[in-house]
């Protein structure tokens, strides 16, 4: 087999990205908005915490700056041209995440331009309702378009994309047009784990997403203490013979304490198919998160959650002692081997505050030893608060009880965290693998990784190792390397949650190809590309 080579980096050239465009090939999520008092012409970014991704050069390399310019002028001759200013206006907003400017990843729609060339229109289509700064985001919007000299009028309109998860797999009927599942997990029974996932439901609800509970535990299901529903049974429609959800102020709610049956009593391959069927079977409508309640351990029920769900992050409750630290690890190796990403942790029980000080009663360091040794980026304190308890007792939640108190707050900075990384993690698995027509070669950037490469699609069609490929018994070789033509090109990649995607091929086959995979083929075989790819890296 030949081999081939990682391209190197083009000049500087090659890089400039062309001219803003009204639609992106592959939008990356929410957008955020320039500072107050930016430079008109030049591009701004609002602070942000997470990592810009690579620009999309050739070979592997670091990202690199771009400034956005302004060719506004005071006369426009046709509505062409005024697009194109209002493009570049436009394009002066950064998200703050990305470094990219938001029309170059797609959030600007239906751009509409008067007779009379004095009044603009258009919509911008977040990737989420609950953007938490979609309103910074609306005003930057209408001042860098309203000062262009020739705009009189500014029509701005906010909206979001509907709800569909970035996975290539077939999934249940239920889970279809769920956006993001977010499991709230602690390996750990007892340290507020519950508590965690109903406040934080509620709070990316009061951000304005469509959110949904699903309570996992069958032995001693807790949703139905927390909340307030005045339909306590779920309800099975009778033509679909899908299971419709209760709701408590429009979050939609599933718990196994609501099917009339109280605490189960099963064994452990029953109690996984009564989660499948629960959670699989329900009408949960289109939703931009479901907050699935994960019970404690490490069991069968948490594998059957990862294979069904196609999960997009998880959030780990603990509290200060060491021996919740013990049973956490375990839970944040099992996501790390199922490829979930976690991406916050709360320490419950923390501290409490009296006489003007603050006290540690189960001491300090569990949840800052969890970020620490496993690289989780986001750690966040719960106080000991006796409203936080009694709010599992009530059904009300603390942050719908007391939405302005401390609590709340700390819930709220959660909620946009686990936006903005949910948000973060669709982009990178949305643009994680592709194809480029101009060099004939998949570009591979593996999420969480500053690199990108190439590989030669004949290199990844011959080496996959699916039953289809290779005998299982045997180990034989059944697609041989000339049955493999040189120039076969994929007709599709698509996402397979945060470990894989799926490539079709003009055969009619679909490869499984894990991102591990690909990354070991690109270490171990060198293929050379098609004289393009060289033209481009000269």
């Amino acid at each position: 087999m030949a081999a081939m080579r990682t391209l190197h980096t083009a000049p500087a050239s090659f890089i400039v990205p062309p001219a803003p465009h009204l639609v992106s090939p592959t939008p990356t999520p929410r957008a955020a908005a320039l500072p107050a008092k930016a430079p008109p012409a030049a591009a701004a970014t609002i602070q942000s915490h997470a990592r810009p991704p690579l620009s999309p050069r050739v070979g592997r390399r670091r990202s690199c700056a771009r400034a956005a310019s302004s060719s506004a002028g005071a006369v426009v001759a046709s509505v062409e041209d005024a697009k194109r200013d209002v493009l570049i206006a436009l394009s002066q907003i950064i998200d703050p995440d990305f470094g990219t400017d938001i029309v170059s990843c797609g959030f600007i729609k239906d751009l509409e331009i008067s007779e009379t060339l004095e009044e603009v229109s258009f919509r911008v289509e977040l990737t989420t309702p609950a953007c938490p700064v979609k309103d910074m985001f609306e005003e930057k919007a209408n001042e860098v378009v309203a000062a262009l000299p020739w705009v009189k009028k500014v029509n701005v309109t906010m909206s979001a994309q509907p709800a569909q998860p970035v996975y290539a797999g077939d999934l249940p009927e239920g889970l279809k047009k769920i956006s993001n599942i977010i499991a709230v997990s602690s390996c750990k029974g007892g340290v507020g784990k519950s508590t965690v996932a109903v406040n934080l439901a509620y709070t990316l609800a009061g951000m304005g997403a469509r959110v949904g509970i699903f309570d996992a535990d069958v032995f001693g299901p807790s949703l139905p203490n927390m909340v307030s529903p005045e339909n306590r049974l779920l309800v099975v429609n009778p033509e679909s013979k899908s299971i419709l959800p209760t709701e408590y102020l429009g979050v939609k709610l599933v718990s196994f304490g609501f099917a009339g049956q109280g605490r189960a009593i099963m064994r452990g391959p029953m109690v996984s198919g009564v989660i499948n069927q629960l959670l699989t079977t329900t009408d949960w409508g289109e939703l931009d998160y479901l907050v699935i309640d994960m019970p404690p351990g490490t069991g069968d029920i948490h594998l059957t959650l990862c294979q069904v769900a196609p999960l997009t992050a998880a959030v780990i409750v603990t509290t200060p002692q060491k021996l919740a630290f013990i049973d956490v690890a375990k839970g944040v190796r099992m996501f790390s081997k199922l490829k979930v990403p976690c991406v916050a942790v709360v320490e419950n029980m923390c501290y409490f505050d009296a006489d003007e000080k603050r006290y540690y009663p189960f001491g300090k360091g569990s949840g800052a030893q969890v970020v620490q040794q496993f690289g989780i980026p986001n750690l966040f304190d719960l106080p000991i608060r006796p409203t936080l308890s009694s709010s599992g007792d009530t059904g009300i939640p603390e942050v719908v009880s007391d939405p302005q108190g401390d609590v709340a707050k700390i819930f709220q900075n959660l909620g946009v965290c686990v936006v903005q990384q949910c948000a973060k993690i669709r982009q990178q698995v949305s643009t994680a693998v592709s194809y480029d027509r101009s060099i004939r070669a998949i570009r591979v950037k593996v999420p969480d990784s500053d690199e990108e490469f190439f590989l030669h699609p004949a290199t990844v069609r011959r080496n996959d190792r699916s039953a289809q490929s290779v005998d299982e018994w045997t180990g034989e070789q059944k697609v041989q390397y000339g049955d493999v033509p040189e120039d076969i090109e994929p007709e599709e990649i698509r996402p397979m949650g945060n470990y894989a995607v799926s490539i079709t091929w003009p055969d009619g086959f679909s490869q499984i190809a894990p991102y591990d995979q690909l990354d070991m083929l690109e270490r171990l075989v060198d293929v050379p590309l098609p004289a393009t790819a060289a033209v481009a890296s000269s």
